[in-house]
C-alpha cells in the first residue's frame, strides 16, 4: 500500500487527504466546514451531508491518485447510536449541546469514580456516558430501539466496510466508559446494561474489512478496498513520534481543542477539577494527558484578523507585561471556572499587539497543562499553532524544554491516521524551534502565573 486515503472528522472542519507512505506526507487535501444541524430531537451532526462530501472527495481524489487503503481519524465525544437495521437510532448528539446538563446530578450518581477511568467530569456532553445517559433517560421509547453503539470513527469504518466495531483510544478519552488500567468497559457500563449494546473493541490499526459494494459504487473506487479500523484524532497526532520517538517527550496536538499528550511523564496526581484525564494511545497504553479549547479561544479573539507580530512588537507587550488571563471559552481546560482578563486596556492594542498577547495566553496555558501532567523532555507542536513563532518562544521560555515544530497542516492528524495502515513507515518530520528567547520572557511567564493562580472562580 502506497497512497492512503484518510477520512478526518473535525469539530470545525471534515477533511478527506491522501498520503502517500513512501513520502510520508499529504499530497492532496479536500475540507468542508463541519457544523451543527439545530432541527429535530436536539443539535446533531448531519452526517447524510458530511456521507456525500466523503464519497465525492473520494471520487475525487482517486481519479488524480488511486486510492490503495482507507484510514479514519475524527473527533472524540461522540458515540453513535444504530438500530438493528444499521441506521441511526438517535441523531448524533453535539456534545457542546447543554441537554446532558439538565440530569447532571442523576448521571453523577452514577458515573465511575475518576480513580477508576480517568476521565474527569465534564460539561455538557464531554464525557459520552453523560450523552448516552441523557438519550436513555430522555428518549426511553428511541432508545429502546439501541441495537449497537459506535465509537465516532468507527461510524465511518462501517459506513464504509460494513464492520461494526468500537476502538480503544476512542473508548479511553474521556468517556466514562472505559478502565484504562484494566483495558475493559467501566464498571458503569455493567451497571447501565450498555456492554450488550457496543459493538466488539478493536485496536486502532485492525483492518475492518473491504470496501462494501454500496460504498464502492457512491465512491467509485474498488468494492474490497482495504478499510482499517480508525483512530481519535488527538491520538493520531500522537501515534508517529510513539513508534519512532524515544520517551520521555510530549506531544501538543492543536486545532479546535488544544491536547496534550505526555509520554514517560514524571508521577503527578492528576487533578480532576482542571481537565486533566488519562488518554489511551494507539497501542492501548494509558497517557496522561490535559487539553483546552485553545483552537476556539484563537477564534473568538480574533475573528478572523490577518495580522502578523514582529519581534518587536512581542517585545513591547513583554516589557509592558500586557496579558490576558485565563479562560476564554470558560468551562473547561486548566482554569475551568475563572472569568477571562485583560492586564491592559484591550480596546487599545492594534492587531499585531493583540495577535502576540493572544498567542502568549495560548502558549501559558499550554505550558500550565503540559505541567499539570508531569510532561517531561521535548516537546512537539502539531497543527495550526507549529506555523505561530510568537507562541513557539513564550512555550519554550515557560517551560524551559526544547520546542519542535511538528506537522504545520491543518490536516496533520492524517499522517498518524495513514500510520494504521503500516506503522513501520511511520516517519517523524520535525525540527527544533531554536530563534532567540530574550530573557524578558521568562519573566512574563513568571507574572502571568502569579496573577492566574490569583484569580477568582466565577
Amino acid at each position: 500500500m502506497k497512497t492512503i486515503a484518510v477520512i478526518d472528522i473535525g469539530k470545525t472542519n471534515a477533511k478527506v487527504a491522501l498520503v502517500d507512505l513512501d513520502r510520508f506526507e499529504e499530497t492532496a487535501v479536500r475540507k468542508t466546514a463541519n457544523g451543527v444541524t439545530t432541527d429535530g430531537l436536539y443539535p446533531h451532526f448531519d452526517v447524510e451531508r458530511l456521507w456525500a462530501f466523503i464519497v465525492e472527495s473520494l471520487a475525487a481524489l482517486n481519479a488524480e491518485t488511486p486510492v490503495d487503503a482507507i484510514s479514519v481519524t475524527t473527533h472524540g465525544a461522540t458515540a453513535v447510536l444504530l438500530d438493528k437495521n444499521g441506521d441511526l437510532a438517535l441523531p448524533l448528539l453535539d456534545y457542546e449541546f447543554a441537554g446532558p446538563d439538565t440530569l447532571a446530578g442523576n448521571y453523577d450518581k452514577v458515573r465511575p469514580p475518576f480513580s477508576e477511568t480517568g476521565a474527569a467530569r465534564l460539561p455538557v456532553g464531554l464525557n459520552i456516558g453523560a450523552q448516552i445517559y441523557w438519550q436513555e433517560q430522555t428518549f426511553p421509547e428511541q432508545f429502546a430501539n439501541v441495537a449497537t453503539i459506535l465509537t465516532y470513527a468507527q461510524y465511518w469504518s462501517y459506513r464504509l466496510s460494513g464492520v461494526l466495531s468500537t476502538e480503544l483510544t476512542s473508548l479511553g478519552c474521556h468517556t466514562d466508559l472505559w478502565n484504562p488500567y484494566t483495558g475493559d468497559f467501566s464498571t458503569m457500563v455493567d451497571a447501565r446494561g450498555w456492554r450488550r449494546l457496543f459493538a466488539p473493541v478493536h485496536r486502532a490499526s485492525d483492518l475492518l474489512g473491504g470496501l462494501t459494494p454500496q460504498a464502492a459504487r457512491d465512491s467509485g473506487l474498488a468494492e474490497g478496498l482495504p478499510v482499517f479500523c480508525g483512530i481519535h484524532d488527538s491520538n493520531s497526532s500522537l501515534l508517529p513520534h510513539v513508534l519512532t520517538r524515544q520517551a520521555p517527550f510530549s506531544v501538543v496536538s492543536t486545532g479546535t481543542w488544544v491536547v496534550m499528550m505526555a509520554m514517560g511523564a514524571r508521577q503527578v496526581v492528576l487533578d480532576e477539577a482542571r481537565d486533566t484525564l488519562i488518554n489511551v494511545n494507539a497501542l492501548g497504553d494509558p497517557v496522561p494527558s490535559a487539553r483546552f479549547m485553545g483552537g476556539r479561544a484563537f477564534a473568538m479573539l480574533m475573528k478572523d484578523q490577518i495580522v502578523t507580530v514582529s519581534k518587536e512588537i512581542e517585545a513591547e507587550v513583554v516589557a509592558a507585561q500586557w496579558m490576558l488571563l485565563p479562560s476564554v471559552p470558560e468551562g473547561s481546560g486548566p482554569f475551568p471556572n475563572t472569568r477571562a482578563r485583560w492586564t491592559c486596556n484591550e480596546a487599545s492594542l492594534t492587531g499585531s499587539q493583540r495577535l502576540a498577547v493572544v498567542s502568549f495566553h495560548l502558549a501559558m496555558m499550554t505550558a500550565t497543562c503540559l505541567n499539570l501532567i508531569g510532561a517531561q523532555g521535548e516537546i512537539v507542536v502539531e497543527g495550526p499553532f507549529a506555523a505561530n513563532a510568537t507562541y513557539l518562544r513564550m512555550l519554550g521560555a515557560a517551560t524551559g524544554r526544547p520546542v519542535l515544530i511538528g506537522s504545520q497542516s491543518a490536516t496533520g492528524t492524517s499522517l498518524g491516521a495513514a500510520c494504521l495502515a503500516d506503522g513501520s513507515r511511520a516517519r517523524v518530520q520535525t525540527v527544533e524551534f531554536s530563534e532567540e528567547t530574550p530573557a524578558g520572557y521568562t519573566a512574563y511567564a513568571k507574572k502571568w502565573r502569579a496573577e492566574a493562580g490569583c484569580l477568582e472562580a466565577v
